[in-house]
């Protein structure tokens, strides 16, 4: 390879490991329980995960393409429900008048066709919920983890 093909590459590589840096940085500013992590996930990029007693647990990463995983286990419905309602509005959840937050127990799915990301939401009995978010742009990611942040900040004064 030429020497400024392989600078130009070199490059390259050092802007996209400082832009999965900068990523790691906002997630965690967003949600500070995330720690770095390894194994990495099926994203094969950086994982940070989490696990807080009576809060639930999960892990965001990053693909080989820029976009953003969450998967959360176990976290209470209600503020999974209120920080989708404040990025997506309450009518985005066809399965229910009172959007996700009042959703019943079941599985529930969204494919978004213009951008790709998928949304799983599984509903347990007692208030629970976990929730699979992928391939959605980092901003979209820092701002439902800010939002999830807040509303389980919410609970714990509650």
């Amino acid at each position: 390879m030429q020497p400024h093909v392989t600078q130009a590459l070199h490059n390259w590589r050092m802007a996209w490991d400082d832009q999965q840096f900068a990523a790691q940085e906002a997630f965690t500013a967003a949600f500070p329980a995330l720690n770095d992590s390894d194994p990495r996930c099926r994203c094969y990029g950086p994982t940070l995960r989490w696990e807080t007693p009576g809060e639930g647990s999960g892990k965001v990463c990053l693909d080989d393409h820029g976009r953003a995983t969450i998967e959360f286990e176990n976290v209470s419905k209600a503020a999974v429900g209120q920080a989708l309602e404040e990025v997506f509005g309450v009518d985005w959840f066809d399965e229910g008048d009172g959007g996700f937050a009042a959703a019943g127990p079941g599985q529930y799915s969204y494919e978004d066709e213009s951008t790709y990301a998928e949304y799983y939401i599984d509903v347990h009995e007692g208030g629970l919920a976990t929730v699979a978010i992928s391939y959605v742009k980092i901003e979209d990611i820092v701002t439902i983890l800010d939002l999830l942040e807040q509303a389980l900040a919410d609970q714990r004064t509650a």
